[in-house]
């Protein structure tokens, strides 16, 4: 999930000014927007932060918006470009995937704050950033001085003394409250929520939390250990010529490779084991592929399997192949359902991945794994990914716009369940689009049933192949503009989820030309605007 800037207060006009509660409401949340970017400056513009100097702003930059290269569409090159001249730990920062999805159990900044300050080591957390983060973190980690708390050109460390335990105090992370201590979940049920004429699969998944102690709020992630394919295992133990049983870190190979460690995109480290086993021409290859080049235009396509079969004439020992990698990380997925709805239960909207590579069918690890391989009453890993500053408005009566193509509904069907479990009277409104209507629309009874009573208030469909020209939601928001302006200037927070990369991009320049088109403003300033209603709190993103 994205991290949004500090929230500025909202303006509020006073009662007795001459305008009746609508107005004063609608005023209140134009001139919130319209002010934010006005506010004071943050950390990381030069206030003084506790424990450093004045004008010390410590390792990483506290304001992320602040830093240029927080853009989870932008590449890593043009990223890295902009902090080439930053000191080291802000162009770790610049290495992540900027998605500050929670993944690694840390934002981007606090990331790059904990390997500069080396209080954390393991430099492959970065799941979205995948090899290329990798192998920039490695790069960066290597030219980072011996002394990671002091030395000459580093700023000072950021240290805030944690108050003493009170007797019989929680642990800092209880059972299912991070990725370093998951909980016990039971896996309840499944259905498919495509048609069966759809290109794609999709399920509603359900879990039993009860048991577990966990708990969450509506915009919360869900973060599950999932298990490798066992025979995909199983055909990766037959080329390496050995037995399934062979002992690992004090288990069998075989359990070793199912559950804890990656067989995706191979490591660096797995090209390096083959170059010092093979000879020759293989040699020379496996060398290049582990100092990132492409010697047969097949490397960006090489999993853990391809490598083994690229370099069959090898038979590396099963405990060398094993170390070389990669542990098998945690995926985060937007919860779909309230607590408020439905308690002791927890529900996701998960696509199953599936792709040809050449001839060869390559499976999404923990989308097939919950959408086929798991079975009821299955007791799995999980922990629950408190949200930055992705949640609902404080105030129930506050309209909100959200903005959830595909599997990107999850969160707004938690919204929208969850305002509806505590009576909340604001109005609602929902921009839902995908491929096909007739069997691509996710959880259509429930939406059309909300807004046949009144509860969601609106609902704008996109269905990108059911005519000539592809249609979606931000061309929904553009045919909208009049009344989301209306909804923003009155105070509206508006919410995003789903692509980083492509939707979420084209979403906000959307909303950036509603807002000049229809708030009167020229394009600069429906840029300021929005960047306002971030810092206000009122622009919300949940990416991936």
């Amino acid at each position: 999930m994205t991290v949004q800037a500090p929230i500025v207060p909202r303006v509020a006009i006073p009662e007795t000014a001459p305008f009746s509660l609508a107005q004063r409401e609608w005023l209140s949340g134009f001139f919130t927007a319209a002010l934010a970017p006005l506010a004071p400056a943050g950390p990381a513009e030069g206030l003084a932060l506790p424990g450093l100097p004045a004008g010390s702003t410590g390792p990483v930059l506290a304001d992320n918006d602040a830093a240029p290269w927080h853009d989870p569409s932008m590449p890593a090159d043009e990223r890295m470009a902009l902090a080439k001249d930053a000191p080291p730990a802000p162009r770790l920062m610049a290495a992540m995937a900027q998605q500050d999805c929670g993944q690694c159990g840390y934002n981007c900044a606090d990331y790059a704050n904990a390997l500069f300050l080396k209080k954390e080591d393991r430099l492959n957390l970065c799941v979205p950033g995948g090899k290329e983060t990798l192998r920039l973190v490695k790069q960066l980690v290597t030219e980072l001085p011996g002394d990671a708390s002091a030395g000459a050109g580093r700023s000072p460390a950021i240290e805030i003394d944690a108050p003493p335990a009170e007797p019989g105090a929680k642990p800092l992370h209880a059972l299912g409250e991070s990725r370093e201590s998951p909980a016990g979940v039971t896996f309840l049920s499944r259905r498919r929520l495509n048609g069966g004429d759809s290109e794609k699969e999709t399920f509603h998944v359900e879990f039993d939390i009860a048991g577990a102690g966990l708990s969450y709020r509506v915009g919360d992630s869900f973060g599950l250990f999932p298990k490798n394919d066992l025979g995909h295992v199983d055909q990766i133990i037959a080329m390496l010529g050995a037995a399934h049983t062979v002992p690992v870190r004090s288990r069998t190979l075989r359990e070793v490779l199912v559950d804890e460690v990656s067989l995706g995109l191979a490591p660096d480290s797995l090209f390096e084991l083959y170059s010092y086993i093979l000879g020759g021409t293989a040699r020379d290859k496996a060398k290049a592929l582990a100092r990132g080049e492409d010697p047969d235009g097949d490397a960006a396509t090489l999993d853990v399997f391809a490598v083994v079969q690229k370099f069959a004439q090898a038979r590396p020992h099963p405990e060398a192949f094993v170390d070389v990698l990669e542990p098998l990380q945690p995926r985060l997925y937007s919860i779909s359902s309230s607590p408020a709805a439905t308690p002791g239960r927890l529900s996701l909207t998960v696509d199953a991945v599936r792709y040809l590579v050449g001839r060869r069918k390559r499976l999404g690890v923990a989308s097939t794994f919950i959408g086929h391989r798991a079975r009821e009453g299955d007791v799995l890993k999980a922990y629950v990914q408190k949200a930055h500053n992705f949640a609902l408005p404080a105030d129930p009566k506050t309209p909100v716009v959200m903005v959830g193509p595909g599997t990107g509904v999850a969160p707004f069907r938690a919204f929208l369940h969850e305002r509806q479990a505590t009576g909340a009277p604001g109005p609602n409104w929902l921009f839902y689009g995908h491929r096909q209507e007739a069997c691509d629309f996710f959880y259509r009874d429930e939406l059309e049933a909300m807004r046949a009573s009144g509860h969601l208030t609106r609902l704008a469909l996109a269905w990108s192949r059911d005519g000539a020209q592809k249609v979606y939601v931000q061309d929904r928001i553009r045919e909208a503009g009049p009344d989301l302006w209306q909804w923003l200037a009155g105070g509206a927070h508006f919410y995003v989820c789903g692509d980083a990369k492509r939707m979420a991009k084209d979403v906000e320049a959307a909303v950036v030309e509603v807002v000049a088109q229809h708030g009167a403003r020229t394009t600069d300033e429906a840029v300021m605007f929005v960047q306002g209603l971030k810092k206000a709190g009122r622009y919300q993103a949940d990416v991936y």
